[in-house]
């Protein structure tokens, strides 16, 4: 279409006006001013009284995820509602990224009409805004001063407007882009400091998932921890509201273990949210107390271990999850993992000087106390041939005993001293079945123990009891409404477990398949499973079976 020539001088003035614009754009500013400034030179420009900047947004979709305008107050803008996301007429350049003038936008075949409250606009001009081959948006012009349409040569100016934000739009993108590096950085440079220092393993835990959250801009960042990425469970979770993500042991998040690369989600499963970023922490190696971001298998102290790091964005906030840069979070779970081995390995040293000293207090005790403890028993059986006395006699048998005893028990701690605790036996793996049922029960059960568990119970019936534990936490969980749970496992003649919770009870209709199967392991080893009230509320579920 056509339109009136303007005059020559007015050109040359329009002109210069755009070379001085160019050199406003290369100044320093943040996004956000540099696309209102764009907006505004571009209705200068054209002779608009309203132009609009869409930035596009990097999903699947491409739809706007920025709608910047000038001509219209704020007040307008809060009448009008939702800025647009590109449908329509704004969406043709969006399909097709070539100039486009109008005589109506209202006559044309793709327009939706305006919403209430919005101002009349009739004549059109849209430019797409873009480098080479890369489109970040549209500028769109509306109502010519003056009447009449936009003429070739505001489309022109325009075009030449466009180019020039383009660029100045790439080099703000860029420096954005470079702050989130540094922030990860900054990030990956506070987990090592802080493993570095005295820092326990939950605590760890919880400062990677802060961070991640912190930077990527996340609404929720978790971390799922297991001995295999089929049985990951969430170990912390880092969040601005009261969401919990439960169930997520994904065939996503075993997959990203697996390929130990990050995967992004459309969907992360969790209602009200919507993308997700998984960034695998696997590989690690590390004994059960060391700081840091894993799980221990049952097999060994250096058994390979999974993690996930996982962070979400409500579906508003999409584009935050296309800006998070998976090359640098996965740079930041290797920095991760190079911290904590750097924190094990200090761990180690710690924990081998711990031995040292046990060693050296197992000789002490050895070869000093228990000889001066024997000697002494010797002494007092030696004295009896000097008293008749029956009732003196009887004390110094007693004491003769009493030391007897002790020497054992000082025998049993110098065992036990020497034994070094692996990451996988019975103590280590109730403690850590317990700490996993918190998270399902809303509480977290205190654990006791008592006797030689880790020398005494040997491995299948340690795998009985905590299938019975599993089990007898699970019903806790879905039945009992306790604010209050204990667990305590003991070793003697019997190996004894007891679950206790202030709960509502059994009640008389429960289904006891599960019982059931709990009271034919205890049969199966000679033992005996029993339930029964406790005051003034709850339930104690007792396990019981002889130990060899």
């Amino acid at each position: 279409m056509t339109g009136p020539v303007e005059p020559e001088e007015h050109d040359e003035h329009r002109w210069r006006l755009l070379l001085d614009a160019v050199v406003t754009l290369a100044a320093g500013r943040s996004l956000d001013e540099l696309l209102t400034r764009i907006a505004e030179i571009a209705r200068d420009l054209g002779g608009a009284r309203y132009a609009a900047l869409g930035v596009l947004g990097s999903t699947r979709e491409r739809r706007l995820r920025l709608f910047v305008t000038t001509g219209i107050s704020e007040q307008e803008a809060a009448r009008i509602g939702d800025p647009p996301t590109g449908r329509g007429v704004l969406g043709l350049l969006i399909d097709h990224p070539e100039p486009v003038r109008l005589h109506d936008i209202d006559a044309h075949p793709q327009s939706y009409g305006f919403p209430a409250n919005h101002p009349p606009m009739h004549s059109f001009l849209g430019v797409p805004v873009r480098t080479g081959e890369k489109i970040f948006g549209n500028l769109y012009l509306a109502e010519k001063i003056g009447g009449g349409d936009f003429t070739p040569a505001d489309e022109e100016i325009v075009i030449a407007l466009a180019a020039a934000a383009g660029v100045a739009i790439e080099n703000a993108l860029l420096h954005e882009e470079a702050v989130r590096r540094e922030r990860w950085l900054d990030a990956r440079a506070q987990i090592s400091s802080a493993l570095l220092g005295e820092v326990d393993r939950v605590t760890a835990l919880q400062l990677v998932a802060d961070l991640a959250r912190d930077v990527a801009e996340a609404d929720l960042a978790w971390v799922l921890m297991g001995p295999d990425p089929e049985l990951l469970d969430v170990a912390v979770v880092a969040s601005g509201s009261a969401t919990r993500p439960t169930g997520l042991e994904t065939p996503e998040a075993a997959a990203a273990v697996r390929a130990g690369v990050p995967r992004a989600l459309e969907d992360s499963g969790i209602p009200g949210l919507g993308p997700a970023v998984l960034v695998p922490l696997a590989g690690l190696t590390d004994p059960q107390l060391a700081s840091g971001v894993a799980a221990v298998g049952d097999a060994a102290e250096t058994a390979e271990t999974v993690g996930v790091l996982a962070l979400a964005w409500r579906p508003e906030v999409a584009e935050r999850a296309a800006e998070v840069d998976l090359a640098l979070a996965r740079e930041f779970a290797e920095q991760v993992a190079l911290a904590i081995r750097l924190a094990r390995n200090r761990y180690d040293r710690e924990r081998l000087a711990v031995y040292e000293d046990r060693d050296r207090i197992g000789r002490d005790l050895h070869d000093i106390v228990i000889q001066r403890l024997f000697a002494i028993g010797l002494r007092l059986q030696g004295g009896l041939k000097w008293t008749e006395d029956p009732r003196l006699t009887e004390r110094i048998d007693e004491a003769v005993d009493e030391i007897d005893t002790t020497i054992r028990d000082i025998r049993r701690t110098i065992f036990e001293l020497g034994t070094r605790p692996r990451s996988g036996d019975l103590q280590t793996r109730v403690t850590r079945l317990v700490d996993r049922a918190a998270a399902s029960l809303k509480i977290r059960p205190t654990v006791s123990f008592e006797g030689p568990i880790r020398l005494t119970v040997p491995p299948p019936l340690a795998e009985e009891v905590l299938a019975v534990l599993r089990e007898a936490l699970s019903n806790t969980a879905r039945h009992a409404r306790a604010s209050e749970a204990s667990v305590e496992l003991i070793a003697g003649q019997e190996l004894v477990l007891r679950v206790r919770d202030n709960g509502v009870g059994v009640p008389a209709d429960a289904v006891e398949s599960g019982l059931t199967n709990l009271r034919r392991r205890a049969s199966a080893h000679g033992g005996r499973c029993t339930v029964t009230p406790v005051e003034p509320s709850g339930t104690l579920l007792e396990w019981a079976v002889p130990l060899g």
